[in-house]
């Protein structure tokens, strides 16, 4: 097939006006297209007035050969690349042993998948419930401060990406194009086939429960094995020489798997198990994060300001937005994980403490849109330990719980009333969304202070790209801490295994090495690849 880039056509444009612009860039007659499909599909709003379609799309032609020929000087014309995904190896008849993962979020999922495909037949270990009920111990915290420490926002099936807009684009470089093997299998698995050109596809949270149900009937199928509300509480290492080599592990319900291949996908919140890796002597070291709150806007305030005139056209869908700003005191703030239409969620997994994330539906309807508002901060922030993030983690999650009131409601403050220092008492026109509750009052002191004083900073800047953004009623909630793992556990580039501790496969966001749904799906098959090549070396 060929493929032609950059049509652009403007958003009401018709249903054949597509079709028409293919045959005059391409110089040809109706009757020499065999047909075509759209590969992919993006919009340019920046004149709000005339926003613009820009298409890729695969045309199947009579005599391709002749066209690529005539148009060599054409820079957006090209044979269509192969984005087919290509295993790198098949299981023998007879193991030696099962390779295990740790994990069902994204990066544990399609390690899983990836295996079972190859024929390894993975056991995969899942700390929390399977997702129809761990999603109702999630519902228990929202309505009834019913905290359920091993089943919640963080821990369950389906990570806690399952409880997230479902975003499900990246800015990583993909050039095995593992990224469309991810989109492919979401179809399978009952995702709209929409993911497979729209420039920014989601899918939101309650289509992600029946999918990941969907991915682990097709793992099983294929000879994989799933084990819920099984927590990994040890590992064997053998040592030698400053080198580990994996040998079982140990699960909470006294089990022993052994095992020289475990794939280490769990998460940015197993914090217990991260302590448990370091005192077993794995390589751990401190990362960078951020933190910071969520921020509450109406929707149709951002759809007006992205969009214009063209707000609330079904492409478009709600709109969304991306803010960076460098605050004189040195500190990046930015916008992390929007969420068109969505909800802010307690997002916790430990008792007496408050952390936030946002969720949105497939359909993106609510009335509020949220994002985090975050602050970049270092291991300078918090030294002396590599696992020192996880304590500065806690220390503002448990603040907030204590500003909260102790009941798990979230503090919260008026944008108006934050920029200029004084507590909040009632809310105005945007009525946060966060469940329990959200108890108004002071945020000053919710966050270090050279956080405190970035955003304040921050927040009028914002409002210059995005009108309204530092409007007095908007809502900030907090806090948001768990935007990406405080920790890396490194491992080498060419076999992906622990720096000193062989069989170890550290991978996704708990490992420092995805931020998202689709990076942690894409380096769950780069990790499963390398956990195929390594057993097959070992047979």
């Amino acid at each position: 097939m060929l493929r032609l880039n950059e049509i652009q056509l403007p958003l009401d444009h018709p249903e054949d006006a597509l079709q028409a612009a293919i045959l005059a860039r391409l110089g040809i007659a109706v009757e020499e297209m065999l047909g075509y499909t759209i590969f992919r599909r993006s919009y340019d709003a920046r004149k709000k007035t005339a926003v613009i379609l820009t298409y890729s799309v695969d045309i199947d032609l009579k005599d391709e050969s002749a066209v690529l020929k005539r148009m060599k000087g054409d820079r957006s014309v090209m044979p269509t690349p192969d984005t087919n995904y290509h295993f790198v190896a098949q299981a023998p008849g007879q193991l030696k042993s099962r390779p295990v993962v740790i994990g069902t979020g994204p990066c544990g999922l399609f390690a899983g998948l990836i295996l079972a495909q190859m024929g390894f037949n993975p056991i995969i270990l899942e700390r929390g419930k399977a997702v129809r009920e761990r999603t109702k111990d999630t519902w228990g915290l929202w309505r009834k401060r019913e905290l359920q420490p091993e089943s919640n926002v963080q821990f369950g099936e389906g990570g806690a990406g399952t409880f997230s807009d479902g975003k499900l684009w990246t800015q990583i470089k993909d050039p095995k194009h593992y990224g469309r093997k991810v989109l492919t299998e979401f179809v399978k698995a009952d995702a709209p086939d929409e993911i497979m050109y729209v420039s920014k596809p989601h899918i939101g949270t309650f289509r992600l429960v029946k999918m990941v149900e969907q991915m682990r009937a097709s793992i099983e199928a294929l000879g994989g094995e799933f084990r819920f509300q099984q927590k990994v509480e040890d590992i064997d290492i053998k040592w030698e020489n400053e080198r580990g080599q994996v040998r079982a592990l140990v699960l909470a319900s006294g089990e022993t798997i052994v095992t020289d291949h475990v794939v280490l996908a769990i998460g940015h919140s197993a914090r217990d198990t991260f302590q448990m890796l370091y005192d077993r002597g794995v390589y751990i070291e401190a990362k960078p994060f951020s933190l910071g709150f969520r921020i509450e806007h109406p929707q149709s305030l951002i759809d007006r300001c992205r969009f214009g005139p063209s707000a609330g056209n079904p492409i478009l869908g709600a709109a969304d937005y991306k803010l960076v700003h460098h605050s004189t005191n040195g500190r990046a703030v930015y916008s992390f994980c929007m969420c068109p239409g969505g909800t802010v969620v307690a997002a916790t997994s430990e008792p007496g403490r408050v952390v936030t994330n946002g969720m949105s539906q497939y359909s993106r309807n609510e009335r509020n849109a949220n994002s985090g508002i975050v602050v970049g901060i270092t291991p300078d922030d918090y030294p002396g330990h590599p696992l020192a993030g996880i304590a500065f983690q806690r220390q503002w999650e448990s603040r907030a719980f204590e500003l909260g009131g102790g009941t798990y409601d979230a503090p919260g403050q008026l944008v108006g009333d934050f920029i200029a220092g004084r507590p909040s008492t009632t809310l105005g026109s945007v009525i946060p969304s966060y469940k329990p509750g959200v108890h108004l009052g002071d945020l000053s002191t919710a966050l270090p202070d050279y956080a405190i004083a970035a955003i304040r900073e921050a927040l009028p800047v914002f409002d210059k790209q995005i009108r309204g953004f530092a409007m007095n009623d908007a809502v900030l909630t907090g806090v948001e801490t768990r935007t990406s793992s405080p920790v890396r556990i490194k491992r080498h580039d060419d076999s992906l295994q622990s720096l000193n501790t062989t069989g170890l496969f550290p991978a996704g966001e708990g490992a420092g090495y995805a931020g998202g749904i689709m990076s942690a799906a894409i380096d769950g098959i780069r990790v499963a690849e390398a956990v195929a090549l390594s057993m097959l070396n070992k047979q």
